[in-house]
């Protein structure tokens, strides 16, 4: 663990850590601004997140994962408005205790998802903070001119579609955690696995960007969890859902969870941390939507439709009708 003196200044830092993982709009980190060129006809889609320890992740958490998840929350943000990556920015403010060998790991961690998805580091800004580590990643994409996709175009008829399974984040962060409830006991150690890694290095479906600029009328990405988004989703759009709670895809993990504790449903439909796409597709476009994510190996639900009364969304199951107090995560 390197001492405080012996630690890189600020630009040694930056050459050292984060040179390595910029791309040509970086200009070797040496300058004051990235560049970016959208080719001919495109338009550049833009996000940011900012994560906060204490808040967002463990203090103790990996390293490696904290800066997987910095930049995989962006580029969830960018697949659910069907941009490809093209770079990102990252600003960090590192508390007074750092060492070199954290920031190795976390440099490590980023940029294997940065090479993964093909989104360098194209700039950004390093401080020190007398309070906790606190990153920001803005991240830029490149979507064809009036092709992004926003939450404003679900319409009446349309089907309500998740990619991957809802609840694994929500789930592995109790499971992850310092304090562990009763039912993680009754999860073997390959569902706890499971879970913990869906917490620690969510998975933003890029691939799907495409397939969702040519077939979905609306999308966005599931962060703050399932009913919560499906919310402002709607709410965008002016429209109403029906939902068949019953048909909200699970992991095995998750489902061993829920037949431990079945009162964790709630959690899994509203507790966040999924990074996942929620979509709706015309009835024309919902079955080509659903093979191009086939072909990707990423399974995409049908878990409801639209329907015209703005705000009322309609919960139902085996167990009834449903309605929730807290749709989602808060952060106020």
């Amino acid at each position: 663990m390197s001492s405080q003196n012996s630690r890189p200044g600020e630009f040694e830092l930056i050459e050292r850590y984060f040179a390595p993982l910029a791309g040509p709009g970086g200009l070797g980190l040496l300058d004051d601004a990235g560049l970016l060129r959208p080719g001919r006809g495109y338009e550049v889609v833009v996000t940011a997140d900012a994560l906060v320890a204490g808040v967002h992740f463990f203090p103790d958490d990996p390293p490696a994962a904290i800066g997987w998840k910095a930049l995989a929350v962006n580029l969830s943000d960018l697949a659910a408005k069907g941009a490809k990556p093209e770079g990102f920015v990252l600003t960090i403010a590192l508390p007074r205790d750092w060492t070199e060998n954290w920031l190795k790991d976390f440099a490590t961690g980023l940029g294997k998802l940065a090479e993964q998805a093909g989104c360098p580091l194209i700039g950004g800004d390093t401080v020190s903070t007398t309070g906790p580590l606190t990153l920001s990643i803005t991240a830029f994409g490149m979507v064809p001119a009036g092709r992004m996709v926003r939450r404003v175009g679900a319409k009446p008829g349309d089907v309500v579609l998740v990619s991957g399974t809802i609840g694994d984040g929500a789930l592995g962060l109790k499971v992850h955690g310092p304090d562990k409830p009763g039912w993680v006991a009754a999860l073997d150690d390959g569902e706890r696995s499971v879970l913990t890694d869906r917490y620690l290095h969510p998975q933003p479906r890029t691939v799907l960007a495409e397939a969702l600029q040519r077939h979905a009328s609306a999308a966005m990405d599931i962060s703050d969890g399932l009913v919560g988004d499906l919310t402002k989703l709607l709410t965008a759009s002016g429209v109403g859902a029906e939902i068949d709670l019953d048909a909200v895809p699970l992991s095995a993990p998750a489902r061993a969870a829920l037949m431990a504790v079945p009162a964790l449903a709630e959690l899994a439909w509203t507790g966040g941390d999924d990074y996942e796409i929620l979509c709706t597709a015309s009835r024309g476009d919902y079955s080509a939507l659903s093979a191009a994510a086939a072909e990707h190996s990423v399974p995409l639900t049908a878990i409801g439709r639209i329907v015209p009364e703005a705000g009322v969304v309609r919960y139902s199951g085996k167990g009834g009708t449903r309605s929730f107090e807290r749709g989602s995560f808060s952060h106020f």
